[in-house]
């Protein structure tokens, strides 16, 4: 069944209506945006937003089955090895939550560019981010070389 997937981020099954954005995309499951079309055209604008929403829907899925975990789950172990393990665990949970949370905002942001016509585009140099880059890091912000000037940048700073 294809998904439609309109221009505010919202989705639906086939046939879903317009919007202020304009018409609903209609995508097939199958379908992988190429270099042989339009770049950043309605489609691959649809397909990324679509993206975008299942991966923020799944870490918010997620941090729900977390926290029922941790309302359930007591750390009440009446041994203090098993109690310290119990807690290490949690801690790591947490600080992947923690990051998980954050990567929403991203995730946000993303999905912001896409309205405003900049997502794809590196925001340093302004040039095209390849397909392959935001099928791999959909909230990436810079091309790949963009993105190694800025981490070398940022490694003389922080070495001086």
């Amino acid at each position: 069944m294809a998904t439609a997937v309109n221009g505010v981020g919202e989705r639906g099954d086939y046939g879903e209506g317009a919007n202020d954005r304009g018409p609903a995309v209609m995508l097939d499951p199958e379908y992988r945006p190429t270099a042989d079309e339009a770049f950043m055209g309605p489609r691959q604008q649809a397909y990324f937003r679509a993206k975008l929403l299942d991966w923020k829907d799944a870490i918010l899925r997620e941090s729900k089955e977390t926290l029922n975990q941790l309302q359930v789950d007591s750390l009440r172990e009446p041994d203090v090895t098993d109690r310290a393990s119990s807690e290490t665990d949690w801690s790591i949970e947490l600080r992947t939550r923690d990051r998980q949370r954050k990567l929403i905002a991203k995730i946000n942001a993303a999905l912001r560019r896409i309205d405003d016509g900049e997502y794809g585009y590196c925001e340093v140099t302004g040039e095209p981010i390849s397909l392959a880059r935001l099928e791999a890091r959909p909230v990436a912000t810079m091309t790949v070389e963009a993105q190694e000037r800025h981490e070398r940048q940022e490694k003389i700073s922080r070495d001086d």
